[in-house]
């Protein structure tokens, strides 16, 4: 189980239907989970159940299944009835495996308790907001949101022409046309609710984001008898994107703890607000003007970066301190010469980093640390999803996008 847990959160699915492989034999595996954003669909095994399977499926699997509960029967998954094993972990999230035979689920409570750890795991890899978390959760959001505007895009012109062919005054059978138009019209609403579902996952209101972080700091301050006022962002503010969301209570968290830090302090002003196209943080005291500004940019370094971030440090003596952050709410845009940049994983974009430092594999396995068929691996995976032939094109791209690595072993290398 720890080498399930351990590693890429975006590669868990592979990991766990690789420790599942004997003793719940299977074809597909999918986790479903509304904590990650970007990707709230894990999935491994056969690309034809796993490609077409949609979050509305899966929301309508897991309200059947109770909380803490198992299922083993047919569901509508792929649009047409399949034979799965379902498991819901009391954290709501979903593990739904598809079995090479119909039948019970062999040893749940074992099974149960395997997917708890992945589950748990899971929660708290996406409550620390890790840089490697976020930078995942960002690639995938864009990505996606990508996709789905261009498949939107062409269902509703091809449905919208649909329509009017059939509504033209030329056709003469009326109930054939009243028959298509309504085939058509519950095409694009369902089109429509698919999208809404998607948004629902991946993106949070400002205010029940906020009050989220209201919920998780307040046993914190509690226990330090710090007093807090808050500010919530506006109720009709724009929907915050869930590693946005994610990482801004990542980063108030680890502002708030440096402020506790200082002595006799008893009152903390937090505010949220929305500004120009970002999620403005700002956290002020009444103290001494004693915060250790060089720790709090430390300790935000990694989660700032990642997401484009601003921070202002203001400290005053015998006066206070203030610190603003500022978080766009949209991914910077990937230069149009860099596809598939994206979509690479965390170890993917790792190697490619070493690639464009002119690495060879010998080289970036012990780098990382890995066997070197591990590396061939990878530059086979990031070669197919940049669309380019040679290392050399790879390595072009990594350096436009700025992902050269450099450490004593690269140093040593070039110095060769």
């Amino acid at each position: 189980m720890r080498e399930v847990v351990d590693g890429p959160l975006v590669e868990i699915a592979p990991r766990l239907s690789r420790f599942l492989a004997d003793g719940w034999p299977h074809r597909a595996l999918v986790i479903f989970t509304r904590e990650c954003t970007g990707r709230p669909r894990k999935v491994a095994g056969d690309q034809d159940i796993v490609d077409r399977i949609t979050l509305a499926e899966l929301d309508e699997l897991k309200s059947e299944v109770e909380p803490g509960g198992a299922y083993a029967g047919a569901a509508v998954l792929t649009g047409t009835r399949l034979w799965v094993w379902a498991i819901r972990d009391p954290s709501d999230t979903l593990l739904v495996l598809f079995p090479r035979d119909q039948r019970g689920i062999p040893r749940p409570p074992e099974l149960m308790a395997a997917f708890g750890l992945v589950a748990t795991s899971i929660r708290q890899q996406v409550a620390q907001a890790s840089p490697d978390y976020l930078a995942e959760s960002r690639a995938a959001s864009s990505a996606r949101t990508r996709a789905i505007a261009e498949l939107t895009a062409s269902h509703e012109a091809v449905l919208a022409a649909l329509l009017l062919t059939l509504r033209s005054p030329g056709l003469d059978d009326a109930r054939a046309r009243a028959t298509a138009t309504a085939t058509a019209s519950d095409a694009l609403i369902a089109l429509r609710s698919e999208q809404a579902t998607d948004r629902a996952l991946s993106e949070e209101a400002p205010a029940a984001a906020f009050e989220r972080l209201r919920r998780e700091l307040g046993p914190l301050l509690h226990h330090r008898h710090i007093t807090a006022d808050y500010s919530a962002p506006p109720l009709d503010g724009r929907p915050i994107p869930g590693e946005v969301a994610h990482g801004a209570r990542a980063v108030t968290q680890s502002v708030v703890l440096a402020f506790a830090a200082q002595p006799q302090l008893d009152r903390l002003r937090i505010a949220w607000g929305c500004a120009a196209g970002a999620l403005v943080i700002e956290i002020r005291d009444n103290a001494a003007g004693r915060l250790d500004s060089s720790s709090v940019r430390r300790g935000l370094e990694g989660r700032v970066r990642t997401l484009s971030a601003e921070v202002d440090v203001e400290v005053v003596a015998d006066w206070g301190s203030r610190v603003t952050v500022r978080l766009p709410l949209d991914p910077p845009a990937a230069p149009p010469d860099l596809p598939g940049l994206a979509i690479l994983n965390r170890r993917e974009r790792e190697v490619l980093s070493l690639v464009a430092a002119g690495m060879r594999n010998k080289a970036i396995a012990t780098e990382l640390g890995v066997a070197e068929s591990t590396v061939k691996f990878h530059v086979a995976g990031l070669l197919k999803k940049l669309e380019v032939s040679s290392r050399g094109e790879a390595a072009a791209i990594g350096m436009q996008a700025g992902l050269i690595r450099r450490s004593g072993a690269v140093d040593a290398f070039r110095a060769r």
